[in-house]
């Protein structure tokens, strides 16, 4: 009996190491790429891009960002003008989607779902909404990042107005029997706090240096020349911080599914500031180095030019770009972002993808109203279309 019990344990310590570790597989895979000499500098030159020049400015943007959410109060007054007007509920919902990342569209879906807000509070906030690729966008290209939120904020306006017009106001609200969903939690285990709490030090001690390096690259100051440091060792040590990151960042959640690999990781209540900058920088970073890789391997194998492949293909990159915006989740977004940073895909690609995509959201309305989610990313797909094209037409 005392066999069979710890035979039990055994299988069961398996199969949680199995589920937990399945993140690892990006680390050990980079740590595979430094040791073959073949793709050293490659990699090398990838993770310290990635470090500097994303990894850092996000890192500042996000702390902002939740420093400022924190000490944002509930209004009550506010509550109940916005449950009373129809129509600032979609200015209210577009707003809440143009934040970057994905709780303002979460905080609309939850509050349709109690019958406060409009169907087309719904459109504007999945619209306007561009996730955790806003972040990405914003630190890397700011003054672009701020002309597609813009565009976006203001398209979603629209579209709430003009679906509420159409639908009226309790078009598509689910029954209270939905209302009540329950919330799904997800416990920690001691590794995956010890790693969150690492993740928090981590972007706590580096925040400041890596944010002067970052500017500095940005500035074409070559701080190796100006330290007297060995030439190529602000690289180096971009690549190790990101290394490290990933790390950090393999630890820090089971995945058991679709949902658990392409959205950021669900914050604990009890989540410190830096704890919560570390979670969504180390997961944009995770997707902008595997993106970065992907752009340099497919051209190192084949000898193509992707950036001169997609403007042959230009005509298409705006229907591309509102299809993979239609997939739930941020990672294929920050995708198509890193695509467009990169140079690879024009301006209108990625209007089309920030108007269409839902981000985070899509996973909580497909649980709490499937059938309004699915309206509701139809109705945002078109105006994405409609924009992207004409952008194309226009400008480029």
């Amino acid at each position: 009996m005392v066999s069979q019990i710890k035979s039990l344990q055994l299988r069961e310590t398996r199969q949680r190491w199995r589920l937990t570790n399945k993140r690892f597989l990006f680390p050990v895979f980079l740590f595979a790429m430094l040791v073959s000499p073949a793709t050293r500098e490659m990699t090398v030159t990838v993770l310290a891009d990635a470090f500097w020049q994303v990894a850092a400015y996000v890192a500042a943007t996000l702390t902002v960002y939740h420093a400022v959410s924190a000490r944002m109060s509930h209004n009550t007054k506010f509550s109940a003008y916005l449950q009373r007007s129809q129509r600032f509920q979609v200015i209210f919902a577009a707003f809440m989607g143009a934040l970057p990342g994905c709780g303002g569209a979460i905080i609309v879906m939850t509050q349709f779902v109690r019958g406060r807000l409009s169907f087309g509070s719904v459109v504007a906030v999945l619209t306007a909404t561009m996730g955790d690729a806003a972040f990405l966008l914003l630190a890397a290209k700011p003054l672009t990042g701020l002309f597609t939120v813009g565009v976006g904020l203001s398209v979603g306006m629209i579209s709430g107005w003009l679906v509420d017009t159409l639908h009226g106001g309790t078009f598509m609200q689910p029954v209270q029997s939905e209302m009540s969903a329950p919330e799904h939690h997800h416990p920690q285990s001691d590794t995956q706090s010890t790693s969150l709490r690492w993740q928090g030090y981590f972007w706590q001690w580096l925040l400041l240096p890596s944010a002067f390096v970052a500017v500095s690259g940005s500035f074409q100051i070559d701080l190796d020349t100006v330290f007297h440091f060995p030439q190529g060792s602000t690289s180096t040590l971009g690549a190790i911080f990101a290394l490290t990151a990933m790390v950090l960042w393999s630890l820090s959640r089971d995945i058991k599914n679709y949902q658990d690999a392409v959205s950021e990781d669900p914050k604990p209540a009890t989540a410190k500031l830096f704890q919560r900058v570390a979670q969504d920088t180390n997961f944009v970073t995770t997707w902008v180095i595997g993106a970065f890789l992907c752009f340099e391997i497919v051209m190192r194998i084949t000898g193509w030019d992707l950036a001169t492949i997609f403007t042959t293909w230009s005509p298409v990159m705006p229907l591309l770009g509102v299809m993979i915006g239609l997939i739930p989740g941020c990672g294929p977004q920050i995708l198509v972002t890193s695509l467009y940073i990169q140079g690879a895909i024009p301006l209108s690609a990625q209007l089309g993808n920030a108007i269409s995509n839902d981000g985070d959201a899509l996973f909580p309305a497909i649980a709490l109203a499937p059938k309004a989610a699915l309206l509701a990313t139809v109705y945002s797909g078109i105006p994405a279309l409609l924009i992207s094209y004409g952008f194309y037409w226009l400008f480029e």
